[in-house]
This record gives structure tokens, sequence and C-alpha cells, in this order.
């Protein structure tokens, strides 16, 4: 057995040697950013005004595509300018509103980092703000790969974002657990063929995660860990 392998997770007898972390309500608690960014993009746009849950249950999905579930008669321009807008405001919110890191992940990814897994990052957030929340919260030595909405063709739960990963880190699906807090990243790891955890604690309920089937469900990111022995 190499000194890679013995560090590693054991799965069923199958060893997990990269976990693809969802960001937004799975690493970075950014639903106020989002939800307030999204309803000024509304009242800005002279739109109706969406609630706080509506605008929640979107979170996962590409810019354009979140408006475009909550105003389903938006056209392709009316989507794309609903998405500048987006990005012009919420840069200007994250100044005074800083996400911050959810309970225990960080403790953990460096536990899972000690332990010789792989780690890496796939959202449906763009690149640019991705990249700034992954240094500013002191991600970046523990992260291998980070994918934003745009390095991809095809959008969560598409399986893309996670076979680029596993294609540029020479990982199998087999050994790959996908993690996130919304059914479309259950579904995504699914279709890349890998094991998957929900976390409770983000922007889906436990009963949508549960529809998604996902391998694991857990409250808080403390437990993930000691999940995985347990299978």
């Amino acid at each position: 057995m190499t000194n890679r392998e013995s560090l590693s997770v054991v799965w069923d007898d199958v060893a997990i040697r990269l976990v693809v972390f969802d960001f937004d309500g799975t690493i970075g608690d950014t639903r106020r950013n989002i939800v307030l960014t999204m309803r000024q993009v509304m009242e800005r746009l002279h739109m109706p005004v969406a609630s706080e849950e509506k605008c929640a249950s979107t979170i996962g999905l590409p810019l354009k595509d979140c408006f475009r579930t909550i105003y389903p008669s938006l056209t392709d321009d009316g989507a794309e300018r609903c998405a500048e807008c987006y990005r012009e405001l919420f840069f200007a919110n994250a100044k005074k509103l800083v996400p911050q890191l959810f309970p225990h992940v960080l403790e953990t990814m460096e536990e899972l980092r000690r332990r010789g897994v792989t780690l890496a990052i796939a959202s449906s957030r763009t690149s640019q703000s991705l990249q700034g929340f992954v240094d500013d919260m002191g991600l970046r030595g523990l992260v291998a790969m980070v994918i934003g909405s745009d390095e991809v063709t095809h959008h969560k739960p598409d399986p893309e974002p996670v076979t680029l990963i596993l294609d540029k880190l020479g990982f199998s699906a087999a050994e790959t657990l996908v993690v996130g807090d919304m059914p479309l990243d259950i579904q995504m790891g699914h279709a890349a063929g890998c094991h998957t955890c929900a976390v409770t604690y983000g922007n889906a309920t436990r009963h949508e995660l549960q529809n998604a089937s996902p391998d694991l469900i857990i409250d808080d990111m403390s437990l993930l860990l000691p999940a995985m022995h347990s299978l």
C-alpha cells in the first residue's frame, strides 16, 4: 500500500481520495448576500420582488437561470440584464456583508488534507467572485482546483464540473465524494458516478435533499469524516 493510499479515507473498501465541495451553502454562508442582491436587482429593474424563500430556492443555479426560474417569461436579454445588475450590486454588498465559513468547515478541510485527501470546489458562482472568496476565506492552500460556472459549458446538475475536475486531477469517480447543500449538487455527483453527501444547514430542506438520494446526509461539517467512516 502506498503512503497516499494509507492516508485516504476508506468507503466500503474503496479509498476516497478526492472530495469535491460546492461553495454557496456548503462552504460559505452567502445566503444573506445572495438574497439581498437578488431582491435589489428586482427593485432596480422594476420587477415584482420575490420572497426570500423563492430567491434562496434558486441558489446553486447559474445567475441567468436563477432569474429565469423566478420569472419564466424572462427573455435571454432580460436574464442577462439581471445577471449584469446582480454582479455589480453583489460586489458592493460583499464589502459590507462579508460572507463567513460555516462552522467546522475549515477544520474538516484541514483534517482531510492532513489525511492525504485532495480537495476541490465546483460552484455555480462565476470564477472571479469564487476565486476571491477562496482567497479571502483562507482556503487557497487547501484546494487543488476551483471551478466556476464560466469555466464549463454545461452546469449543474450536469456532471461536467465534476468530470472536468476528475480529468484534470487524475482521479476516478469511484474514489470521489461530492458534497453539497442542494439537490443539484447531489444530482451532479450521481451523474458523474461519484459518492455523494448532502449538508442540511444550507439552502435546501432535508426533505428536498432526501428526494435526491444522497449516500450521506449530515447536519454539520464536523460530521463528514465520522459519516464517511461509518459506511
